[in-house]
């Protein structure tokens, strides 16, 4: 079906149906409702290459990565979902990798300088991230996976780490352990601060100390997390339960478990996060780990959708999404003894 097919078929000029399609704000939004329906309908697709020169777009969303420690299992699993949902609208994504924090943000002026993407995907960010300050003051559409503080609206996309992680922690409390260890993101990262807080609040609530000592912060990886939980299973009295980061560092702890002499679910209990990778199911590790669910895949498909929002007129002020995480017990947590 061609542009002029449908818009006979509305009853309605060329021009307005290619207004409606591409999110010019003069549209109303019923007609652009009734257009958007019956185009999904009929099976109409714009041309890419005809939107593109339509709206002035650059038909991509960037995306940067820093470091080596970027590239991970939860990245991979973001992108996908990402990338799955923008390539059913003809999109692109732009990716950027750099070595320094400094070369990132001249990765982003110089997007804006070269027009090649329309908006960007700013990942892991701060209490009070600089990314998006930066982009708010180059006129850059943006949206975070994550939550930041700026003081100015920004659109984002977050899970409820710290429910997360204070209903974990009050469940160890109530199996009976007192000597739990958590072992974190990166600090300053706005999930690290809110999943450590909701580890307070649960100690808080149940009159127990915070040991300084139970308390890590590092990249996600199996052998820095190992290492921290061989440090800290040395200690007297030794932890019997762990807060594990990502499915990635319960893995470095559970090799330290074992590498102690110890049982997992029985010595020592272990609670993650994110239990949603294919190529790593906590359903089938022995024993089975007790997690918090939340599938980073699903957040990239919704960011994609979100974004596109956003490039369609919707104000990054109404855009805020805040998903509750699922706690899901299994064998790796149990009464210490």
């Amino acid at each position: 079906m061609k542009l002029k097919e449908l818009a006979e078929h509305l009853g309605l000029s060329q021009t307005t149906v290619s207004r409606a399609l591409n999110g010019y704000p003069e549209v109303k939004e019923s007609t652009r409702l009734m257009v958007q329906e019956t185009a999904a309908r009929l099976g109409y697709r714009p041309n890419a290459s005809a939107r593109r020169l339509a709206t002035g777009r650059a038909g991509a969303i960037g995306f940067v990565l820093r470091g080596s420690e970027e590239f991970g299992p939860h990245t991979t699993e973001f992108l996908a979902g990402l990338s799955g949902r923008l390539a059913e609208e003809e999109v692109d994504i732009l990716l950027t990798n750099v070595d320094s924090y400094q070369e990132e943000l001249a990765a982003y002026r110089r997007a804006a300088a070269s027009k090649k993407v329309d908006a960007f995907i700013l990942h892991s960010p701060k209490l009070r991230d600089e990314r998006a300050e930066l982009l708010h003051d180059i006129n850059i559409p943006y949206i975070l996976h994550g939550r930041t503080e700026i003081g100015r609206p920004h659109a984002w996309l977050d899970i409820d780490n710290q429910g997360a992680m204070e209903r974990a922690t009050s469940h160890l409390i109530d199996l009976g352990h007192r000597r739990i260890a958590l072992i974190n993101g990166v600090r300053g990262r706005t999930f690290a601060e809110h999943r450590e807080a909701g580890f307070r609040a649960a100690l808080a609530a149940r009159g127990l100390p915070v040991d300084p000592a139970l308390m890590a912060n590092a990249i996600f990886t199996d052998e820095v997390a190992f290492r921290l939980a061989q440090t800290m299973l040395e200690l007297k009295p030794r932890p019997t339960a762990f807060l594990a980061g990502s499915m990635m560092t319960a893995l470095g702890i559970f090799r330290a478990i074992r590498q102690a002499g110890f049982e997992l679910g029985k010595d020592v209990s272990i609670i993650a996060h994110d239990d949603v990778f294919p190529y790593l199911n906590a359903d089938n590790m022995f024993p089975a780990m007790s997690t918090t669910r939340s599938s980073i895949r699903a957040a990239g498909v919704r960011i994609a959708e979100l974004i596109l929002q956003l490039l369609d007129g919707k104000p990054a002020g109404a855009i805020h999404e805040l998903w509750p995480v699922d706690l899901v017990l299994r064998q790796s947590s149990g009464p210490p003894r």
